[in-house]
């Protein structure tokens, strides 16, 4: 099926473009930007046409900022064949849908859908997708976009648009307000964020990194969410209202009236313990990474930098809360904890196999002719020494019914190429195959 992706050269239309993509879908992109290399770089077309491109799609997804989608809607939906559908990928979802209601015509399927996350997470698995079918015009092609979600891991939320907003007002809406503020409290106050991670607990340490995960955002993004939601506002005059409250208590030395603020905010959280078991699980993630640095030191490891995308590997020889210094090729590299993420054996092995040079080395042995080859292909593989094997000869003309066969094995740089040689020839005599010389 035919997909066009208004928007598709934007983050989140680059992750739709190739998840689409990788799941059948002949996906072309259009963007205002006019950027035909990045459609280049992803291997699909882009709609020099945009008018055409939208009569002879089966679906059209709508992802630009929030500010301009329903008017693109509007242009977009009248032009759309029957039997086809319009979505849109946004953040708020009672304005956008009320567009498609208005404007797409009879025949054409409408979806209002908000996936709650961004562009850099590597799959859907485990992630919320949040829907807003509309009755009488999403029959054909709901079932088919919420099974494609739910089969790649994520979970479907069905919601009325009006409701979505309310919610997404207090989800994403007072969530990324307060967080900004607390930004911009540290920037009024001059407090240095960097030196206040000294003294830092886990709770604060976590809490600061979402600020800061916040601020770090495309800010256009972000003042969208906040000024074309039109519940928004009405969060924040609560929010502050009650910033007020607790601060004039605090003001006034009121220990009572403090203690009744919090205890009714937690009779109407309700479920305290749940949140402290889930908020613990967090803490003791972070802990224990921490605790399993230091265990390495002395041991060869690899650390990914998480700014720089730059892998280091090599032997770490202290651990602080606040640096790592890791020897590589007889340099000490000096980095910062909060920085960089541990590699699992897993990781680090995969790092190098597609990184370093391997070497290689034939061996031949005679199998019975009989035997399955493939077999001792197998066998060999499972060394996790070995980077991969392969038969590059086999030859059945042997005098005495034997076959004749030739593995080539990678094998992983940081291993001893001589004794690993020796290891598969005693693993391949000790299975009945005799070594040829």
């Amino acid at each position: 099926m035919k997909m066009l992706i208004i928007g598709g050269t934007g983050e989140m239309g680059k992750w739709f473009t190739k998840f689409f993509t990788d799941h059948g879908y002949e996906v072309v992109v259009w963007g205002s930007s006019g950027k035909t290399e990045i459609a280049k770089q992803m291997g699909v077309e882009f709609a020099s046409d945009l008018d055409d491109a939208i009569r002879t799609s089966d679906v059209v997804v709508i992802t630009v900022p929030i500010d301009i989608t329903a008017d693109v809607i509007r242009e977009t939906a009248p032009k759309m064949k029957a039997g086809s559908l319009l979505m849109d990928l946004t953040s708020i979802k009672a304005e956008p849908v009320r567009a498609m209601r208005e404007t797409a015509p009879e025949g054409v399927e409408i979806l209002g859908t908000h996936p709650m996350f961004g562009p850099s997470i590597p799959t859907l698995q485990g992630q919320i997708v949040i829907m807003s079918p509309t009755k009488g015009r999403s029959e054909k092609w709901f079932p088919i976009m919420r099974n494609l979600f739910e089969e790649n891991g994520a979970h479907i939320e069905i919601i009325k648009p009006e409701e979505h907003d309310k919610f997404v007002s207090v989800v994403q809406g007072l969530t990324h307000f307060a967080y900004i503020t607390i930004g911009n409290t540290f920037k009024s106050l001059d407090f240095d964020v960097s030196m206040s991670r000294r003294f830092m607990s886990p709770v604060y340490e976590i809490m600061v990194d979402f600020v800061g995960r916040i601020l770090g955002q495309n800010p256009y993004l972000y003042a969208h969410i906040q000024m074309q939601n039109e519940q928004v506002l009405k969060v924040h005059e609560t929010f502050i209202s009650e910033c007020n409250i607790l601060s004039e208590i605090v003001r006034e030395q009121d220990i009572e009236a403090f203690c009744n603020k919090m205890t009714e905010a937690a009779a109407h959280f309700k479920d305290t313990p749940s949140a402290l078991h889930r908020s613990d699980k967090l803490i003791n993630a972070k802990i224990s990474e921490f605790e399993e640095m230091i265990a390495s030191v002395g041991v060869e490891r690899g650390l990914y930098h998480n700014y720089s995308g730059v892998t280091h590997v090599g032997t770490i020889k202290k651990v602080t809360p606040r640096a790592v210094i890791i020897s590589k090729g007889g340099k000490d590299v000096y980095l910062k904890t909060e920085n960089v993420r541990l590699y699992t054996e897993k990781e680090l092995k995969g790092w190098k196999v597609k990184n370093l040079p391997h070497p290689k080395r034939d061996i031949s042995v005679l199998i019975p002719a009989e035997a399955d080859a493939s077999v001792f292909e197998k066998v060999i593989d499972n060394d996790e020494r070995i980077v991969s094997t392969e038969i590059i000869d086999t030859y059945s003309g042997i005098s005495d019914n034997r076959l004749s066969v030739t593995f080539r094995i990678t094998i992983l740089e940081e291993s001893n190429t001589t004794k690993m040689q020796v290891d598969v020839e005693k693993l391949l005599c000790g299975l009945g195959c005799e070594i040829r010389g």
